[in-house]
């Protein structure tokens, strides 16, 4: 038997069932045999998953595009900060950071903009330290750029923006399921064996499925991830002036609990493997559920963010201007095996589709953004 599933079988018999949200947060997050207690290996391409930046450099060289952009809306203050949570191996600051350097140096982008590098602070929430090693590692020389802590509330105030790249897919959800009532899913043990048991709901699940005034059929299942409200909530409290920029796959409510998705939208990966087997490969293996964006906007207005815009990645990258990078990368020495990767962040068959941007804004009037003047779907939030 695994020791993160012993651990969880010691907390069922001492304290009875735990919620499945409980559960996610041991097998993910325990300090001791969680999943995300280890170090980086498990990301990329040799582990369990891969996200854009590892995809193509390119991802963060638009992110540091956007940046330039986000600079100049809040005045071009004296310090910018960028502030990334769920930073993996380092690879997307590493890739932003480079682009946002070499743009100083050959005095690229526009007068008021190329300078942006000397302004920046770029700090990396890590409570990890085998992960924050990892990063340093990667960063060399730019790790004079970059500053690490290990949670939210130890942030000062800043100006600039709050950068996160899969990381809300990642954070432990209530399981609900329509039972006659509607009834939460419990975690439980048949000697060493995990076994779901439904219970009541909590106050908290029932006052989510009012406000987005969803109504499910018998048998219906899915997910509730309460977790990004006290997320938002921290990450506005040290935001005093810019923006959210939130990247993950997920739907609008009217889309996430659909009649489509009767089963909810909760994948584990194993070793670049897709299954639906929580208890199993417990520690080993990652968790994750789809982001309904509708709530990050009506908890991030909650708490002061306007929402600035939402749309799919691909339809992002490609109106911030994908192509005009792509030109000076290739203009006279095409890379076919290169371009076919970069293909993979905006096309519907890899991660253009499935993959959203969102981005939140907090200060003064209402800004627009480049990368949501193709398609900007606000509306269906």
């Amino acid at each position: 038997m695994s020791s993160p599933k012993r651990e969880i079988l010691e907390r069922i018999r001492s304290e009875g069932p735990i919620s499945f949200e409980r559960f996610m947060e041991m097998a993910l997050y325990s300090p001791f045999y969680g999943y995300y207690a280890g170090d980086s290996a498990r990301i990329g391409r040799a582990g369990d998953f891969y996200t854009s930046p590892h995809l193509h450099d390119i991802f963060g060289a638009m992110l540091g595009r956007q940046m330039e952009e986000m600079w100049g809306l809040v005045g071009y203050p004296g310090v910018f900060q960028v502030v990334e949570m769920g930073a993996g191996a380092g690879f997307l600051a590493k890739d932003i950071l480079q682009y946002l350097k070499k743009a100083e140096d050959n005095g690229q982008g526009t007068e008021s903009s190329k300078d942006i590098f000397q302004h920046l602070v770029y700090t990396i929430v890590e409570p990890n330290p085998s992960m924050r090693a990892d990063q340093q590692s990667l960063l060399g020389d730019l790790c004079d750029k970059v500053t690490w802590c290990s949670d939210i509330c130890t942030l000062g105030p800043f100006t600039g923006c709050f950068l996160s790249n899969e990381l809300l897919d990642a954070f432990p959800v209530r399981m609900v399921e329509m039972d006659g009532d509607l009834m939460e899913i419990y975690v439980s043990c048949d000697g060493n064996d995990l076994i779901e048991v439904k219970g009541p709901c909590s106050g908290e699940v029932y006052k989510y499925v009012k406000d987005f005034a969803l109504v499910f059929p018998e048998g219906y299942r899915t997910e509730v991830n309460l977790r990004i409200r006290d997320w938002i909530r921290k990450v506005s409290e040290k935001l005093m002036e810019g923006f959210v920029l939130t990247i993950d796959y997920g739907y609008p409510a009217q889309d996430y609990y659909s009649s489509d998705r009767s089963r909810g939208t909760l994948l584990c990966y194993y070793q670049h493997q897709v299954n639906e087997e929580p208890f199993e490969h417990i520690g080993e293996q990652d968790i994750t559920a789809h982001i309904n964006f509708s709530s990050l906007k009506k908890w991030g207005e909650e708490v002061g963010l306007k929402t600035v815009g939402f749309c799919s990645q691909g339809t992002y990258l490609v109106s911030l201007g994908i192509d005009e990078i792509i030109m000076e990368r290739y203009e006279n020495s095409p890379d076919l095996f290169d371009i076919a990767k970069i293909k993979g962040l905006i096309l519907p068959q890899g991660m253009g589709e499935s993959h959203k941007v969102m981005i939140q804004y907090k200060g003064k009037g209402q800004p627009e953004l480049r990368g949501f003047d193709l398609r900007n779907h606000v509306e269906r939030l």
